[in-house]
């Protein structure tokens, strides 16, 4: 009976060790941490696509091509950020001011500092950061970024 008790524990135990061997995902140990803010002097703000105007982004892990990417991205008081889609799911926080999203097919929706809001792959949206500027967000995107803005039919 001991036996197999030590059996089944040390199976148990090879199921985890291989289970986060995988989590891992070759994540090495070499990589830094990163902790900062958006008043960080040193982040290198880069103007947005030209369908973005007075908008601007900064890179804070990943590469713009890569999967896994993370970003703050700056929206100017008053400024309408056009419908769109990504191919990429994200996940965002609003770091500052007060910002209007709406989905197709859905109500708008008014984001306050401290909100999370998820968007759909593929899914077109618009948003409008308010008088309460600027508005920054921090994003998640899983795969490599792209913005593909929406065309109005006439």
């Amino acid at each position: 009976m001991k036996t197999s008790k030590l059996n089944l524990l040390t199976l148990i135990l090879a199921f985890l060790a291989i289970g986060l061997n995988a989590q891992s995902n070759g994540v090495s140990n070499t990589e830094t941490s990163i902790a900062t803010t958006v008043n960080n002097k040193s982040l290198k703000w880069l103007p947005a696509p030209d369908f973005f105007p007075n908008c601007s982004f900064t890179i804070l892990h990943g590469d713009i091509s890569k999967p896994n990417l993370d970003f703050f991205f700056r929206i100017e008081p008053n400024t309408e950020v056009i419908s769109h889609t990504h191919k990429s799911p994200e996940r965002m926080i609003l770091i500052s001011g007060d910002l209007e999203v709406q989905y197709q097919g859905e109500k708008a929706t008014v984001l306050k500092a401290g909100s999370y809001a998820y968007g759909p792959a593929k899914k077109p949206h618009r948003a409008k950061c308010l008088n309460n500027g600027p508005c920054v967000l921090f994003i998640a995107m899983v795969d490599p970024f792209d913005a593909v803005p929406i065309k109005k039919e006439k």
